[in-house]
C-alpha cells in the first residue's frame, strides 16, 4: 500500500514548543483525520508537509519525493482547503479563478464549472458576500479543478452548522470513490471523523501517539467503569487515565484484551469515542 505522506523522525522546535521525532504515514486512497488538542503541533506539521516551514531534523517526503527538493511538482498535486477565506474578498469567484488557473499546469476548467454548479455557488458575486459554507464550497471547487490527488484540509468545518457540516461530509465522502485521492483532515470536531475517517492519526504534545483504521482504535482501547474498590497501585497501572468520583471510577485502557483478563465481569467496558481518546489521553499527560 502506497504512502502518499511520510516523515521520518521529524524534529522542529519553537521555544518552549517542540515536534518530537515524529514518525508517520498517510496512505494513498483513504481519509485520515488529524486529531490532537490546541497547541499539540497539528498546524506546525501541516505546515511542514506544505514546506511553509522547514524541519530541524529529519525527512518528509510527498509522493514518495523529498518535500523541499521537489516542491514545485508536489503544490501541483496537492489541493488546500484552510479554515479561513485565503481568496480576495473583493473579487468574484470568477475573478479568483482566473488567478489561481496559471498556478496550475493541469487545470480544468470544465472540472471547476462542474463543482460551481454542483455545489450551486455564485460566479459573479463579491467573495466577501459568501457565508462560511458556500466559503468551504468555494474552496473545494478550487482544491479539486486542478486534479490533485491529495486533498489537505485544516480545521475546513470549524464554525459550520451541523446540517451543512454533513453536507460537506458526505461531499467528501463521494470524492473518494473512484479510489484516487487521499484526503489529510485535521479537525478537533471528533464526531466528523466518526463518520468519514478511514485512519486517525493522533498527536500530543508534539509527540506521533498513533496512527491506526478506525476500527482498530474501538477494538484496542477501551472506557472502562467500575467501583473504585477494584482500584489499587497495581491495577491502576493498566489505564492511561482514571476519573473517580464518588459513584466509582472511569478510565481509558489502550488494551481491552488486558481489561477484560485482569477484571473480568466487574467493569463496564465501552468502546470509546475519538473525543473520549483525546480527553483521557491529555488527562493523563497532566
Amino acid at each position: 500500500m502506497e504512502n502518499v505522506i511520510e516523515f521520518k523522525h521529524v524534529y522542529k522546535s519553537f521555544g518552549d514548543f517542540q515536534l518530537k521525532d515524529i514518525s508517520m504515514t498517510v496512505k494513498k486512497g483513504f481519509i485520515t483525520g488529524f486529531i490532537g488538542g490546541n497547541g499539540v503541533g497539528k498546524s506546525t506539521t501541516i505546515k511542514l508537509m506544505m514546506n511553509l516551514l522547514q524541519p530541524d531534523s529529519g525527512s518528509i517526503s510527498i509522493f514518495g519525493l523529498d518535500h523541499k527538493e521537489h516542491e514545485k511538482e508536489i503544490k501541483q498535486r496537492i489541493g488546500f482547503v484552510f479554515d479561513e477565506n485565503i481568496f480576495y474578498a473583493h473579487l468574484t469567484l470568477a475573478e479568483m479563478k482566473e488567478i489561481i488557473r496559471p498556478c496550475y499546469m493541469k487545470w480544468d476548467d470544465r472540472l471547476f464549472n462542474s463543482y460551481v454548479e454542483k455545489f450551486e455557488l455564485p460566479l459573479n458575486k463579491k467573495i466577501k458576500s459568501f457565508s462560511k459554507g458556500m466559503m468551504m464550497k468555494a474552496s473545494l471547487s478550487i482544491a479539486l479543478s486542478h486534479h490533485a490527488e491529495l486533498i489537505i484540509m485544516d480545521e475546513p468545518t470549524s464554525g459550520l452548522d451541523p446540517i451543512f457540516r454533513r453536507e460537506f461530509l458526505d461531499i467528501l465522502h463521494n470524492i473518494m470513490q473512484d479510489g484516487k485521492k487521499t484526503i489529510f483532515f485535521s479537525t478537533h470536531i471528533t464526531t466528523d471523523l466518526d463518520r468519514i475517517a478511514d485512519y486517525i492519526t493522533f498527536i500530543h504534545n508534539g509527540e506521533h501517539i498513533f496512527t491506526k483504521k478506525s476500527y482498530q482504535i474501538q477494538e484496542e482501547y477501551a472506557i472502562v467503569k467500575g467501583g473504585k474498590e477494584l482500584l489499587d497501585r497495581d491495577t491502576e497501572q493498566e489505564f492511561i487515565s482514571i476519573r473517580k468520583s464518588n459513584a466509582g471510577f472511569e478510565a481509558l485502557a489502550a488494551n481491552k484484551a488486558r481489561i477484560e483478563d485482569v477484571f473480568g465481569d466487574l467493569v463496564l467496558i465501552e468502546k470509546p469515542t475519538i473525543e473520549e481518546l483525546m480527553f483521557y489521553t491529555k488527562k493523563g499527560a497532566k
